[in-house]
C-alpha cells in the first residue's frame, strides 16, 4: 500500500507535575533546532485517543530526517508518537505509528478508519 504522506505529528508525553519541566525543555530544543515545525497546545488532560497529558508537534516530510532522531537522543524518558499525515487516522495512530520510549495506551476506537 503506497499512501502519500502530506506530514507527520510527534506527540510528546508528559505527567504535568512529575515530567512537564523535562517536557518544556523538549518543546524548547524543537523550536530552536526546527524552527519549520509547528509546536501545538499543552494539553494537561488527556484528549481525542491520547491517554497522557501531551503537546503535538506537527512537520513536514523534509523534517523527518533530522526531527526525529534529535527526539530519539533528546526525549529523556517521555515517550514519543511518530505518525504519518495519510489522511487515514487510526491507521496513521497505530499501524504506521513509530514510538520513542515506552509505548502508551490509546483509544484508537475512536479515531475514524
Amino acid at each position: 500500500m503506497d499512501l502519500p504522506i502530506s506530514g507527520w505529528h510527534a506527540h510528546v508525553y508528559y505527567e504535568p507535575t512529575a515530567t512537564r519541566a523535562a517536557a518544556e525543555a523538549v518543546r524548547a530544543g524543537i523550536a530552536e533546532t526546527f524552527p519549520a515545525a509547528v509546536l501545538g497546545r499543552w494539553h494537561d488532560q488527556p484528549v481525542g485517543p491520547h491517554t497522557a497529558a501531551m503537546y503535538q508537534v506537527a512537520f513536514a516530510p523534509a523534517l523527518f530526517a533530522g526531527l526525529v532522531p534529535w527526539l530519539a537522543l533528546n526525549r529523556g524518558d517521555l515517550s514519543v508518537l511518530v505518525h504519518p499525515e495519510t489522511g487515514r487516522q487510526r491507521a496513521d495512530h497505530v499501524r504506521h505509528a513509530l514510538w520513542l520510549g515506552p509505548p502508551l495506551p490509546l483509544k484508537a476506537e475512536i479515531l475514524p478508519e
